[in-house]
């Protein structure tokens, strides 16, 4: 029997066992709670731990100047996002503060930043932390340095592809509700895999990604979780580069030939059948603090 992470129902749903294509071959089980609806990775690794999984070369996340053809289109490809992703959390909304969760090596925080805003960022790895100090002139805080921040200090706060690690969701869903301030906006992206890549690559789809995925929502469970903690839902945004990306990993854990161009063609089709369904690969749901 496992328990829930989020509301403590105990469960037998296996949903899935998926194996970490990514690094270390370990088959991982995912469960999911037949009350709130959440997907979760079993086992769980434990913090102290959980940090020997992201050790590789290819996170592409936390790397700038990487040599090689992927990596130089993941950057390009990157570049073209951000344009979209600071539309996403300023529009309509006066130029204040801004807090990133996971702010990686502060692209993001570095375009918000160009624009006038005050900005913050907590980011776990040390390495992307002290890339992100020397591009914005301060130290991105850690995630156990909540407390250093005042109630209601932040008029925006994003999360792009940062909940689905998150260990203790009751903790981080508190303290976005103490940190954001009446009226501001939070900005949550996240994989969807109710999308037709992951329906297509199955126990392969890259975006399982465990164990550093931990959790695995869909809009209504998001939602669920969201409104205990006084949060209106707003609207749902769309990555549809993310679709090709993870594409074109799910088709190399296949081991197929061309990988860029087979994810390229999936990840085309996808997006696609989202322009109908709304499923895309990757979903951003924008939510007002009450």
């Amino acid at each position: 029997m496992n328990t829930c992470p989020w509301c403590g129902n105990p469960t037998n749903h296996s949903f899935l066992k998926v194996k970490d294509y990514f690094l270390t071959q370990e088959e991982f089980e995912l469960f999911q709670c037949d009350h709130c609806g959440l997907v979760f990775t079993v086992p769980r690794p434990a913090p102290e731990i959980i940090g020997n999984y992201y050790k590789s070369d290819e996170y592409y996340s936390h790397q700038q100047n990487s040599k090689g053809f992927i990596p130089k289109i993941y950057e390009r490809v990157k570049s073209i996002n951000l344009r979209g992703k600071v539309a996403m959390a300023t529009s309509d909304m006066v130029k204040s503060r801004l807090l990133d969760i996971g702010c990686g090596v502060g692209d993001f925080l570095l375009q918000v930043n160009k624009l006038g805003w005050e900005v913050m960022g907590i980011e776990p790895s040390e390495q992307a932390a002290n890339i992100a100090q020397s591009r914005l002139g301060f130290t991105p805080l850690k995630p156990t340095d909540y407390e250093k921040l005042p109630d209601q200090s932040f008029d925006v706060i994003t999360m792009w592809h940062v909940l689905e690690h998150v260990d203790d969701l009751k903790s981080q869903t508190k303290e976005l509700k103490r940190l954001l301030r009446p009226g501001g906006r939070l900005v949550i992206a996240l994989p969807n895999y109710q999308s037709f890549d992951c329906q297509y690559y199955n126990d392969k789809w890259a975006a399982w990604d465990v164990p550093r995925h931990l959790n695995h929502f869909t809009q209504d469970c998001l939602q669920g979780i969201l409104n205990a903690n006084d949060f209106k839902y707003l609207d749902t945004q769309r990555l549809i580069w993310d679709a090709y990306y993870i594409s074109f990993l799910s088709e190399k854990y296949l081991g197929h030939s061309f990988p860029l161009i087979r994810g390229a063609w999936v990840g085309l089709k996808s997006n696609c059948k989202a322009r109908r369904s709304g499923m895309y690969s990757s979903l951003v749901y924008r939510y007002e603090k009450q």
